[in-house]
């Protein structure tokens, strides 16, 4: 694949080929090697002896450098290429035998430039490898003339054929991924309207019934409350029943709709170590602290949205921030409740963040920091919404570079109203 205009295989090689740079570096070093041997063992008494070494030795480390460039094509890559070619050039003209290590340069050359200045580049080369062996011969060999142009033709054809299969590759991993996504998207989908399907059903064969059995014997209370005192009163405690056990069934709701963490009632302090342990993987490690202890129990609405600022928050962590530890820390102090999320991720800058606009934090929905991906866009809203509900206050403190802290502040006061 080509990145930023760049030659065949910059991404490809990036991604998968890195043997081949390892090969190359050994095919290049040994032909320079074995070139200069033998140009020293052929040649000991000439003057050129110093100048071959002083060359040699300067295009080994100008190969070598190269990993240190970068893979992107940049205006340092294109002169480190310019000054290879050169030195190697200069080499072939005063030694022919350096021409051998023209093959690995063809490569360099496909993995740098845009194809026509690459095929351009590897023509030149070969043009310089025939002149200077048809220069040392004296005479016209058609092995010299013809061997070179076959070798790069040989050399390009392989490339080529290496990047192409690369690609499909490629391609056919981002389709399955992409398919992978969207079923993943189409079973949340379902699932979610199966559970409102539920519920629907639930709440009208207990909950809507109930209410419309209620306003029946309300009505028919008040059509006899003057003439038959008593039939109103037995109406109307049928009626008290029955919102009684739909009192009941609402709180089984609440109960059934609440975090799966905080239904075996063990409270918020459990279901945060809970949520920890299960966030804790091989890229990501999760560690929970509580200080200090309530002095009195948390109402169910307030553990609930405190856990699920802290799912929310830990999911942006694993997606977004790249990081690989995270805390979180539950502090109980006078006057309020303190959850904070901290990791050390690559960070972001939260001005650049939207405030509590879903339809544009859905392009940008992260706590952890990284680029914006589009498929998470109700994360920090949502955490805000939940901090805003309960009186409390949110606070990200985040730069690039340097990790993200989330603090949700929820007063004493509004917690237990």
């Amino acid at each position: 694949m080509v990145r930023n205009g760049g030659g065949y295989g910059e991404e490809t090689t990036e991604q998968g080929d890195g043997w081949l740079r390892i090969l190359l570096y050994v095919a290049f070093l040994l032909l320079l090697g074995s070139a200069l041997t033998r140009f020293l063992i052929r040649h000991t008494g000439e003057n050129l002896a110093p100048w071959v070494i002083a060359l040699s030795a300067a295009l080994a480390v100008l190969y070598v450098v190269e990993p240190l460039l970068g893979p992107s094509p940049t205006k340092r890559r294109y002169v480190w290429l310019g000054a290879v070619v050169a030195v190697w050039i200069a080499l072939v003209w005063l030694a022919p035998s350096f021409g051998w290590c023209a093959v690995p340069l063809f490569f360099i050359g496909l993995r740098t430039l845009r194809p026509p200045a690459a095929i351009a580049l590897i023509a030149l080369i070969t043009a310089v490898s025939v002149t200077a062996h048809l220069r040392l011969a004296g005479r016209l060999d058609v092995d010299v003339f013809l061997a070179p142009p076959a070798i790069a033709a040989i050399a390009v054809a392989v490339f080529v054929q290496m990047d192409r299969q690369a690609r499909r590759q490629r391609e056919l991993i981002d389709d399955l991924i992409r398919t992978r996504r969207e079923l993943a998207a189409i079973e949340r989908r379902e699932g979610t309207l199966a559970e409102r399907q539920r519920l629907s059903m639930e709440i009208h064969d207990s909950l809507a019934q109930g209410l419309s059995s209620q306003q029946m014997l309300l009505q028919a209370a008040d059509r006899v409350w003057d003439t038959d005192p008593a039939t109103a009163r037995t109406h109307v405690r049928t009626a008290t029943a029955i919102a009684e056990h739909n009192l009941t069934e609402a709180r089984r709701f609440v109960h059934d709709l609440a975090p799966a963490d905080l239904a075996d009632g063990n409270g918020l302090d459990r279901a945060l170590h809970k949520l920890a342990e299960r966030e804790t993987s091989h890229r990501l490690t999760v560690r929970c602290h509580i200080d200090g202890t309530p002095a009195e129990p948390l109402p169910e609405r307030v553990q609930s949205a405190l856990l699920r600022i802290a799912q929310g928050a830990l999911a942006n962590v694993r997606e977004h921030s790249g990081a690989t530890t995270a805390a979180l820390t539950l502090t109980y102090l006078d006057d309020q409740i303190v959850l904070d999320v901290a990791d050390d991720g690559h960070g972001f800058d939260p001005a650049a963040e939207p405030a509590a606009d879903p339809a544009a934090a859905r392009h940008k929905g992260r706590q952890g920091g990284g680029e914006p991906t589009g498929t998470r866009g109700h994360g920090l809203p949502a955490i805000r919404t939940r901090t805003r509900q309960l009186g409390g206050t949110l606070t990200i403190e985040s730069l690039p570079g340097e990790g993200t802290v989330l603090s949700a502040a929820i007063p004493l006061h509004a917690a237990t109203t």
